[in-house]
Protein backbone atom coordinates (compact mmCIF):
# COMPACT_ATOMS: atom_id res chain seq x y z
CA UNK A 1 0.00 0.00 0.00
CA UNK A 2 1.08 3.11 -1.21
CA UNK A 3 2.84 5.96 2.22
CA UNK A 4 1.33 9.26 1.18
CA UNK A 5 2.52 12.91 3.04
CA UNK A 6 0.11 15.53 3.46
CA UNK A 7 2.13 18.47 3.96
CA UNK A 8 0.81 22.07 5.43
CA UNK A 9 0.96 24.69 7.23
CA UNK A 10 -1.05 23.35 10.22
CA UNK A 11 -0.77 26.93 12.06
CA UNK A 12 -3.64 28.01 9.47
CA UNK A 13 -7.33 26.68 9.49
CA UNK A 14 -8.09 26.85 6.43
CA UNK A 15 -4.75 24.12 5.92
CA UNK A 16 -5.60 22.00 9.15
CA UNK A 17 -8.92 21.90 8.19
CA UNK A 18 -8.26 20.52 4.43
CA UNK A 19 -5.45 18.18 5.87
CA UNK A 20 -7.75 16.21 8.33
CA UNK A 21 -10.70 16.00 5.63
CA UNK A 22 -8.42 14.82 3.04
CA UNK A 23 -6.37 12.31 5.83
CA UNK A 24 -10.06 10.65 6.19
CA UNK A 25 -10.70 10.19 3.03
CA UNK A 26 -7.09 8.92 2.08
CA UNK A 27 -7.00 6.56 4.84
CA UNK A 28 -9.47 4.54 2.91
CA UNK A 29 -7.47 4.30 -0.46
CA UNK A 30 -3.30 4.24 1.56
CA UNK A 31 -1.12 4.73 4.35
CA UNK A 32 -0.99 8.43 5.27
CA UNK A 33 1.78 10.29 7.33
CA UNK A 34 0.28 14.33 7.92
CA UNK A 35 3.25 16.02 8.90
CA UNK A 36 3.70 20.11 9.51
CA UNK A 37 5.86 21.76 7.31
CA UNK A 38 8.22 22.90 9.84
CA UNK A 39 8.44 19.30 11.29
CA UNK A 40 8.71 18.22 7.72
CA UNK A 41 11.70 20.57 7.40
CA UNK A 42 13.61 19.18 10.34
CA UNK A 43 12.86 15.79 9.30
CA UNK A 44 15.63 13.12 7.88
CA UNK A 45 15.08 11.08 5.66
CA UNK A 46 11.68 11.44 4.60
CA UNK A 47 9.66 8.22 3.39
CA UNK A 48 6.84 8.34 1.23
CA UNK A 49 5.77 7.34 -2.44
CA UNK A 50 3.84 10.68 -2.70
CA UNK A 51 4.12 13.80 -0.70
CA UNK A 52 1.19 16.49 -1.30
CA UNK A 53 1.80 20.32 -0.36
CA UNK A 54 -1.52 21.56 0.46
CA UNK A 55 -1.11 25.72 0.38
CA UNK A 56 0.04 28.29 -2.00
CA UNK A 57 3.31 28.38 -3.75
CA UNK A 58 5.26 29.14 -1.11
CA UNK A 59 4.34 26.14 0.43
CA UNK A 60 4.62 24.44 -2.21
CA UNK A 61 8.43 25.35 -2.63
CA UNK A 62 9.34 24.64 0.43
CA UNK A 63 8.04 21.14 0.58
CA UNK A 64 9.70 20.81 -2.58
CA UNK A 65 13.17 21.26 -1.00
CA UNK A 66 12.34 19.06 1.71
CA UNK A 67 11.42 15.90 -0.17
CA UNK A 68 13.30 16.53 -3.65
CA UNK A 69 16.69 15.20 -1.79
CA UNK A 70 14.89 11.96 -1.02
CA UNK A 71 12.87 11.56 -4.51
CA UNK A 72 9.96 11.83 -3.53
CA UNK A 73 6.62 12.85 -6.22
CA UNK A 74 5.24 15.90 -5.40
CA UNK A 75 1.76 17.33 -6.39
CA UNK A 76 0.17 20.67 -5.16
CA UNK A 77 -3.24 21.29 -4.26
CA UNK A 78 -3.68 25.01 -4.41
CA UNK A 79 -5.28 26.43 -1.28
CA UNK A 80 -3.08 30.22 -1.46
CA UNK A 81 -3.72 33.28 -4.07
CA UNK A 82 -1.71 32.60 -6.86
CA UNK A 83 -1.85 28.85 -7.65
CA UNK A 84 1.25 28.76 -10.40
CA UNK A 85 3.10 25.76 -9.45
CA UNK A 86 0.26 23.53 -7.69
CA UNK A 87 -1.89 21.22 -10.39
CA UNK A 88 -5.07 20.62 -8.03
CA UNK A 89 -7.66 22.37 -6.40
CA UNK A 90 -9.98 21.34 -3.10
CA UNK A 91 -12.81 21.08 -5.72
CA UNK A 92 -10.92 18.43 -7.96
CA UNK A 93 -8.24 16.93 -5.46
CA UNK A 94 -10.43 13.99 -4.65
CA UNK A 95 -11.30 13.13 -8.76
CA UNK A 96 -7.65 13.34 -9.72
CA UNK A 97 -6.00 11.66 -6.61
CA UNK A 98 -8.18 8.54 -6.96
CA UNK A 99 -7.01 8.66 -10.60
CA UNK A 100 -3.34 8.85 -9.40
CA UNK A 101 -4.12 6.09 -6.99
CA UNK A 102 -4.91 4.23 -10.06
CA UNK A 103 -1.11 4.72 -11.72
CA UNK A 104 -2.68 7.09 -14.30
CA UNK A 105 -0.41 9.68 -14.00
CA UNK A 106 3.15 10.25 -15.20
CA UNK A 107 5.98 11.90 -13.16
CA UNK A 108 8.13 15.16 -14.84
CA UNK A 109 11.33 16.21 -13.60
CA UNK A 110 12.69 19.75 -12.92
CA UNK A 111 16.04 21.16 -12.36
CA UNK A 112 17.01 22.38 -9.05
CA UNK A 113 19.65 24.88 -8.10
CA UNK A 114 22.40 24.40 -5.85
CA UNK A 115 23.39 27.38 -4.32
CA UNK A 116 26.48 27.54 -2.35
CA UNK A 117 27.31 30.92 -0.02
CA UNK A 118 31.44 31.64 0.24
CA UNK A 119 33.38 33.66 2.68
CA UNK A 120 37.32 33.56 2.79
CA UNK A 121 37.27 29.93 1.57
CA UNK A 122 34.78 28.96 4.03
CA UNK A 123 31.06 27.35 3.30
CA UNK A 124 28.77 29.47 5.19
CA UNK A 125 25.64 28.37 3.70
CA UNK A 126 24.64 25.61 0.89
CA UNK A 127 20.68 25.12 -0.45
CA UNK A 128 18.09 23.48 -2.68
CA UNK A 129 16.62 25.89 -4.70
CA UNK A 130 13.55 25.72 -7.09
CA UNK A 131 12.80 28.69 -8.08
CA UNK A 132 15.66 31.37 -8.28
CA UNK A 133 18.89 32.42 -6.23
CA UNK A 134 19.17 36.38 -5.58
CA UNK A 135 21.56 39.02 -4.47
CA UNK A 136 19.65 42.59 -3.59
CA UNK A 137 20.44 45.34 -1.82
CA UNK A 138 18.05 46.50 1.73
CA UNK A 139 15.26 48.66 0.82
CA UNK A 140 17.30 51.99 2.04
CA UNK A 141 21.01 51.38 0.71
CA UNK A 142 22.02 51.94 -2.49
CA UNK A 143 23.04 50.28 -5.62
CA UNK A 144 25.04 46.82 -5.44
CA UNK A 145 28.08 45.73 -7.36
CA UNK A 146 28.27 42.03 -8.07
CA UNK A 147 30.88 40.36 -10.28
CA UNK A 148 29.32 37.86 -12.19
CA UNK A 149 31.84 34.75 -13.86
CA UNK A 150 30.35 32.42 -15.84
CA UNK A 151 32.53 28.93 -15.84
CA UNK A 152 35.49 30.77 -13.93
CA UNK A 153 35.19 33.79 -17.30
CA UNK A 154 34.65 37.32 -16.10
CA UNK A 155 31.66 38.22 -17.65
CA UNK A 156 30.95 41.66 -16.38
CA UNK A 157 30.28 43.84 -13.36
CA UNK A 158 26.82 44.62 -12.54
CA UNK A 159 25.62 48.21 -10.67
CA UNK A 160 21.83 47.19 -10.08
CA UNK A 161 19.34 47.04 -7.79
CA UNK A 162 20.19 43.06 -7.53
CA UNK A 163 20.73 39.98 -9.93
CA UNK A 164 19.18 36.65 -9.69
CA UNK A 165 19.79 33.11 -10.89
CA UNK A 166 16.88 31.52 -12.02
CA UNK A 167 15.85 28.19 -13.33
CA UNK A 168 13.23 27.74 -16.06
CA UNK A 169 10.66 26.31 -13.33
CA UNK A 170 11.21 29.75 -11.83
CA UNK A 171 11.38 31.87 -14.62
CA UNK A 172 7.75 32.64 -14.56
CA UNK A 173 8.61 34.34 -10.73
CA UNK A 174 11.25 37.27 -10.03
CA UNK A 175 12.92 36.61 -12.98
CA UNK A 176 9.54 37.56 -14.77
CA UNK A 177 8.92 40.52 -12.69
CA UNK A 178 12.70 41.56 -13.30
CA UNK A 179 11.85 41.17 -17.34
CA UNK A 180 13.69 37.99 -17.56
CA UNK A 181 12.34 35.37 -20.34
CA UNK A 182 9.97 32.57 -20.01
CA UNK A 183 11.38 29.40 -20.14
CA UNK A 184 9.88 25.85 -20.75
CA UNK A 185 10.10 24.04 -17.25
CA UNK A 186 11.71 20.41 -19.04
CA UNK A 187 15.04 22.59 -20.03
CA UNK A 188 18.04 22.89 -18.29
CA UNK A 189 18.96 26.16 -18.70
CA UNK A 190 19.82 29.12 -15.54
CA UNK A 191 18.32 33.10 -16.29
CA UNK A 192 20.39 35.47 -15.08
CA UNK A 193 18.53 38.73 -14.87
CA UNK A 194 19.49 42.00 -13.58
CA UNK A 195 17.26 43.76 -11.17
CA UNK A 196 17.04 47.71 -12.62
CA UNK A 197 20.62 47.87 -13.58
CA UNK A 198 21.87 51.02 -13.70
CA UNK A 199 23.70 50.19 -17.55
CA UNK A 200 20.25 50.04 -20.14
CA UNK A 201 22.89 47.46 -22.28
CA UNK A 202 23.00 45.07 -19.52
CA UNK A 203 20.15 42.28 -20.26
CA UNK A 204 19.12 38.89 -19.27
CA UNK A 205 21.26 36.42 -20.39
CA UNK A 206 20.06 32.40 -20.99
CA UNK A 207 22.88 29.79 -19.98
CA UNK A 208 23.42 26.17 -20.37
CA UNK A 209 22.60 24.09 -16.94
CA UNK A 210 25.76 22.70 -16.90
CA UNK A 211 27.55 25.52 -16.60
CA UNK A 212 29.09 27.07 -13.03
CA UNK A 213 27.71 30.91 -12.09
CA UNK A 214 29.71 32.56 -9.68
CA UNK A 215 28.75 35.98 -7.78
CA UNK A 216 31.51 37.80 -5.98
CA UNK A 217 29.73 40.83 -4.08
CA UNK A 218 31.50 44.02 -4.56
CA UNK A 219 32.20 46.79 -1.79
CA UNK A 220 30.01 49.24 -2.73
CA UNK A 221 26.72 49.82 -1.07
CA UNK A 222 25.74 48.46 2.37
CA UNK A 223 22.35 46.12 3.31
CA UNK A 224 22.45 43.07 0.93
CA UNK A 225 21.30 39.64 1.08
CA UNK A 226 20.85 36.42 -0.87
CA UNK A 227 17.43 34.44 -0.92
CA UNK A 228 16.84 31.46 -1.83
CA UNK A 229 13.30 30.93 -3.18
CA UNK A 230 12.10 34.07 -1.43
CA UNK A 231 12.74 31.95 1.97
CA UNK A 232 16.20 30.97 2.76
CA UNK A 233 17.94 34.39 3.43
CA UNK A 234 21.72 35.04 4.28
CA UNK A 235 23.05 38.48 4.61
CA UNK A 236 26.02 39.03 2.81
CA UNK A 237 29.25 41.22 3.31
CA UNK A 238 32.12 42.54 0.51
CA UNK A 239 34.21 39.79 -0.64
CA UNK A 240 31.19 37.06 -0.57
CA UNK A 241 31.02 34.83 -3.46
CA UNK A 242 27.78 32.88 -4.24
CA UNK A 243 27.98 29.57 -6.22
CA UNK A 244 24.96 28.57 -8.72
CA UNK A 245 24.90 25.09 -10.17
CA UNK A 246 22.60 22.59 -11.28
CA UNK A 247 22.16 20.06 -8.70
CA UNK A 248 22.26 16.12 -9.08
CA UNK A 249 18.77 15.92 -7.67
CA UNK A 250 16.05 16.49 -9.46
CA UNK A 251 12.45 17.66 -8.53
CA UNK A 252 9.55 15.13 -9.23
CA UNK A 253 6.62 16.09 -9.92
CA UNK A 254 3.20 14.30 -10.21
CA UNK A 255 1.43 15.49 -13.38
CA UNK A 256 -1.91 13.89 -13.15
CA UNK A 257 -2.71 15.78 -16.80
CA UNK A 258 -5.02 18.42 -15.69
CA UNK A 259 -3.11 21.43 -17.21
CA UNK A 260 -0.53 22.29 -19.35
CA UNK A 261 2.40 24.94 -19.00
CA UNK A 262 0.75 26.84 -21.87
CA UNK A 263 -2.72 26.57 -20.28
CA UNK A 264 -1.26 27.69 -16.81
CA UNK A 265 0.10 30.89 -18.82
CA UNK A 266 -2.45 31.63 -20.47
CA UNK A 267 -4.97 31.50 -17.31
CA UNK A 268 -1.64 32.88 -14.47
CA UNK A 269 -0.35 35.80 -16.76
CA UNK A 270 -4.18 36.22 -18.65
CA UNK A 271 -2.54 35.88 -22.24
CA UNK A 272 -6.22 35.88 -23.11
CA UNK A 273 -7.97 36.37 -26.76
CA UNK A 274 -7.49 40.00 -28.94
CA UNK A 275 -7.21 43.20 -27.77
CA UNK A 276 -10.18 45.52 -27.00
CA UNK A 277 -10.23 48.52 -29.32
CA UNK A 278 -13.01 50.46 -27.49
CA UNK A 279 -16.90 49.56 -27.95
CA UNK A 280 -16.61 49.27 -31.72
Amino acid sequence: MKKVLIIGDTSRDKIKNTLTELDSWLQKRVRTFPIDIVQAEKTHPLEGDFAIALGGDGTFLRVSRAVSPYGIPIIGVHLGLFGFLAELTPKDMYSYLDKIFRDEYKIDTRMLLKCRLERSGTVINESLGVNDAVISRASLSRLVSVKLFIDDEDVTTYSSDGLIVSTPLGSTAHSLAAGGPILSPELDAFIISPICPHTLTNRPLVISGESKVEMEVGSEGVGRGLTVDGQVYEELVPGDVVVVERSSTRLKLVNAGIRSFYTVLREKLSWGGSPRYGDS
